[in-house]
């Protein structure tokens, strides 16, 4: 029995994943000299929808969660200062 993927944690629109096609196909072909079908490109994006970009996702929410406690404290201690007087 072949081993589940699981599903991607994000989601392209059709626009965007053909876009995203269209680089990855180019910069294998500038950088490679690979000339990568849609095939192969639709591959390399599918791995990095999968395994890579859930890293970055939940580093964006771990970044985006201690800046709102940040911020939350900052009005707490305003409000607290403005209690006072």
């Amino acid at each position: 029995m072949a081993p589940r993927k699981k599903p991607p944690i994000l989601t392209l629109t059709p626009e965007q994943e053909s876009e995203a096609n269209s680089k990855i196909k180019r910069f294998m072909e500038d950088r490679f000299e690979l000339d990568l079908g849609s095939f192969e490109a639709a591959e390399i994006l599918e791995l990095f929808t999968r395994e890579i970009a859930p890293h970055y996702y939940n580093r964006a929410i771990f970044d985006v969660q201690a800046h709102l406690k940040e911020r939350f404290e900052s009005i707490e201690s305003d409000l607290w200062a403005l209690e006072k007087n």
